[in-house]
């Protein structure tokens, strides 16, 4: 299924979410939970519903009590926090490619546990493979991840078990068969333009909107395009616009130092 921009609804914002966002950030300073409401206010939600989702992120250990109503990131926020903030080093997970894939084979783990094969499925596709013919996907072998680091990623995310990887330095297709092809290059760089032209928009617009609409804005535009960032198949100039990729990291990067600012002026 290609990418498309769309800006995430919000409607579609939980509790939960919207805490992790306002709380995991470098540096963030401890906020309190009538600020905690308040933003959740912006997007419907009832001051018990932030409550609740807070309970559970201190039990969880991703923040923590630092005094009556006021909260901080928790002891297992540092690993969580470089995780989700981790969309900035995108670009750099790539490496020039030499014409070589990665394979994965899937035949032999089935397809009638359906539970499993949606997290392969969705574990394959954050990683950018495609499905090359049944039981065989593939992607440009132009990670920096070696293999064995790739596998283990995936199997952390939901491949199983005992999926194999390949190396294929070299392959001999029908013409009808070329793997680039697999990827849209033209529904890609759609994608690119059309998150590029929403936080460019966003920007202009917010001299306009109340603090609070452009707070809300930003959140559900900067998730968006971060959403956009973290599924990208980071393919190679060869096959996908890597220029305008790293244009739209850029440009998140300056608009999520712009979203923070609107946030600041409601707290």
């Amino acid at each position: 299924m290609p990418l498309r921009f769309k800006p995430t609804a919000a409607e579609d914002v939980s509790a939960r979410t919207l805490v992790l966002s306002l709380m995991s950030v470098p540096g963030r300073r401890p906020q309190t939970l009538a600020y905690l409401s308040r933003a959740g206010g912006l997007f419907g939600m009832e001051p018990t519903a932030i409550r609740m989702a807070v309970t559970r992120l201190v039990k969880e250990g991703l923040l923590e009590s630092v005094e009556r109503g006021v909260y901080a990131t928790g002891p297992k926020a540092a690993a969580f926090t470089a995780e989700i903030s981790d969309w900035r080093n995108a670009p750099a997970r790539t490496r020039v490619w030499n014409g070589g894939w990665i394979g994965v084979l899937t035949n032999h783990l089935g397809r009638t546990d359906r539970k499993d094969l949606r997290a392969r499925m969705r574990a394959l596709r954050l990683y950018g493979f495609a499905q090359a013919e049944a039981g065989l996907w593939v992607r440009p072998d132009n990670l920096r991840l070696s293999l064995g680091d790739l596998r283990a990623a995936l199997l952390r995310i939901g491949l199983q078990d005992d999926a194999l990887l390949i190396a294929i330095c070299e392959t001999a297709l029908p013409a009808s068969a070329d793997w680039r092809d697999l990827w849209s290059t033209n529904d890609l760089k759609t994608t690119y333009e059309g998150a590029i032209a929403a936080m460019q928009a966003s920007r202009k617009a917010a001299a306009r909107l109340p603090a609070d609409d452009a707070a809300r804005e930003t959140l559900l535009i900067g998730q968006s395009v971060i959403r956009t960032i973290n599924l990208d198949p980071l393919l190679p100039e060869d096959i996908g616009d890597a220029a305008l990729f790293r244009q739209m990291v850029s440009e998140m990067d300056a608009y999520d130092r712009f979203g923070r600012t609107c946030w600041d002026k409601i707290g």
